[in-house]
């Protein structure tokens, strides 16, 4: 076994990488133990700087390289916008969502059900949605992480799949049970640094391999479709087959009208639970955009060229396969080809780039039972269960609750293959719902309906088309079975069905309307009557600022996309375009800044 073969020096990194998270969770477990507000959001007291790296450690997870290296394998560079374009959601987030959760003064963003909607609805919504999100797809999202993680053990340490999910799992259950937000965030800060640094040392080392012959030798290897940034669309085999789904339909539909963990449109999961735990609004904006930056601009450029290099090393999975023949076949996928790198490492790095992994893991795993929890116990157990439960009695259940989905996720670890599959599937349940979590902060129509429909469709329709791609499909070459397209018509039949109920049933009542404008403040055209009503009643309209801010959007998006094209052509050789795309993202910049005081500032009464 290779576990066999770490040298003592490895195995001291790791382990004082297991004492540190650790020791984390339980100095946090003190505070976090007080109340559920201290467990859940940390007091609201958590800095802009502190929030943004939890943020992107959250997203940091041991799945990711092995993703991206699935991504660039098979579709090269280019690829990545699949992800990339979700940049434009987490703009949104920054320049107009962040300061309207911070306002909401929720302790979930479920909580939000019942600000915004009135009646046995809005509840029985919050009460699900709770079990759904929390239970079900959260543990889903885990149980992907938890593949990864397999492998990891697999390829590197020799342990089967269900030995590599209990080791895993250890630490992050420890902390995140007794730490609670606190614990994690605290943690994240140290296991980011680590991931990162591990990450970096694991891309200079695969182009030291011989094989490789560092960033000249990548770049003669690897054929030019690979390493372009944008796809190809010279021909119209390659503007359907490529462009479209690769760039047009992420850019053009999928960031605005997609829920996915993490980039939900309007905010919402595991980032406006952070943005609930700022200090203020200007907080939790600046906690965002430093958030989006890093995630995007920053991170991927280390995994791209592992997965590149790997294309080298490991040319087809029977390479891989004949290396470590010992690989379950359930799991022998592209994505298997990143941890199958790290077995290359030398000593001492080997074990600072396995911990690096294993805080990658850790990390999301910490935040998506805090997260699960908080929904559990907030939005299902003191709703419904016991309303009079005292502070210390929530926080037990919190604890209990996320060992819980500690055991569920690691279940759906077991049952999955690959991270791809995992992502297109998330995707088509999200499909058609991402839409309403941006009308519903500016459009009064907006009901507790359009939202049942939306997530009731939308899993339908996504366990249809898995159903036929696995019984009819399965190998089949013809368009109705290409991800991309199914994914449209996901988007097509959820926003047609949840517009249609819309309009044909009653909408909220206008006091529960003129209460959580009062509240959030959000303005534009879309609460006209409702501020009609209030400035009736002795209040205010609202200046919400919306052009500005959308225009905001866009030059943040400039900003990091220039950035991170700027680094890629820095290690392409072309330093031409590197300084033209440093110089967009700077002027981007500078324009933000210039109008940032106006976009951050309290919206005030007119």
């Amino acid at each position: 076994m290779l576990a066999l073969q770490l040298h003592p020096l490895d195995w001291a990194i790791i382990a004082i990488f297991f004492a540190v998270v650790v020791g984390i969770g339980i100095v946090a477990s003190r505070f976090a133990g007080k109340s559920s507000e201290n467990y859940f959001l940390g007091g609201r007291t958590m800095p802009w700087w502190l929030l943004g790296i939890s943020m992107v450690a959250c997203t940091f997870s041991c799945d990711t390289p092995n993703l991206v290296t699935d991504i660039v394998r098979n579709h090269g560079v280019s690829g990545n916008w699949v992800w990339w374009a979700f940049l434009l959601t987490g703009m949104l987030t920054v320049f107009i969502y962040a300061k309207l959760w911070r306002r909401s003064e929720v302790v979930t963003d479920l909580e939000f059900y019942e600000l915004r909607y009135s009646g046995r609805a809005a509840a029985f919504l919050r009460g699900f949605r709770a079990l759904y999100l929390g239970v079900f797809f959260n543990c889903a999202i885990m149980g992907a992480v938890g593949l990864a993680a397999i492998k990891i053990g697999q390829v590197m340490f020799g342990l089967s799949p269900l030995e590599s999910i209990v080791y895993a799992s250890i630490a992050v259950a420890i902390y995140a049970t007794l730490g609670g937000l606190t614990g994690c965030i605290w943690a994240d800060l140290f296991q980011y640094t680590l991931a990162m640094v591990g990450a970096v040392w694991a891309a200079v080392i695969a182009l030291r391999h011989p094989s490789v012959g560092g960033l000249d030798g990548l770049f003669a290897a690897i054929p030019a479709e690979k390493l372009s940034i944008f796809p190809p669309m010279e021909t119209p085999e390659q503007f359907w087959g490529v462009f479209v789904p690769v760039l047009l339909i992420p850019i053009a539909v999928q960031w605005w009208n997609v829920w996915y963990p993490g980039a939900e449109p309007g905010g919402g999961g595991y980032i406006a639970q952070r943005m609930l735990s700022a200090k203020n609004e200007k907080h939790a904006i600046g906690a965002t955009m430093f958030f989006n930056f890093m995630h995007y601009a920053i991170r991927p450029w280390p995994w791209i060229i592992v997965a590149l290099a790997s294309m080298i090393v490991f040319p087809s999975l029977d390479d891989i396969h004949a290396r470590f023949p010992n690989i379950d076949p359930q799991f022998l996928k592209e994505d298997i080809a990143y941890p199958a790198m790290m077995t290359l490492l030398p000593t001492g790095v080997f074990g600072l780039v396995v911990a690096g992994l294993i805080a990658a893991y850790t990390s999301t795993i910490g935040t998506h039972l805090n997260w699960g929890s908080s929904y559990f116990v907030n939005d299902f157990y003191k709703r419904f269960i016991k309303p009079d439960a005292s502070e210390k009695h929530l926080v037990r259940v919190g604890r209990i609750s996320t060992i819980g989905l500690m055991l569920l996720a690691g279940f759906v670890a077991l049952n999955m293959e690959n991270s791809k599959g995992a992502f297109d599937l998330l995707l088509l349940i999200g499909a058609g719902t991402g839409f309403i979590y941006i009308l519903r902060w500016f459009w009064w129509r907006i009901n507790v309906w359009s939202e049942i429909t939306a997530m009731i469709v939308s899993f339908i329709v996504a366990v249809t088309f898995l159903l036929l791609n696995r019984h009819v499909g399965s190998g089949s070459e013809h368009w109705f079975f290409q991800s991309h397209w199914q994914l449209l018509m996901g988007i097509s039949i959820t926003t047609s069905c949840w517009v249609a109920v819309t309009l044909m049933t009653p909408p909220v009542d206008d006091e529960t309307l003129r209460g959580f404008v009062r509240k959030t403040r959000p303005g534009g055209p879309g609460w006209r009557h409702i501020e009609d009503q209030i400035v009736a009643a002795g209040g205010h309209r609202v200046k919400p600022r919306l052009a500005l801010k959308v225009l905001c959007v866009f030059l943040g998006a400039f900003a990091v996309w220039g950035s991170l094209f700027g680094i890629g052509s820095l290690l392409y050789g072309k330093p031409g375009y590197a300084i033209a795309l440093f110089a967009v993202a700077a002027v981007s910049l500078v324009a933000i800044l210039r109008t940032w005081d106006r976009i951050s500032g309290g919206d005030l009464a007119g």
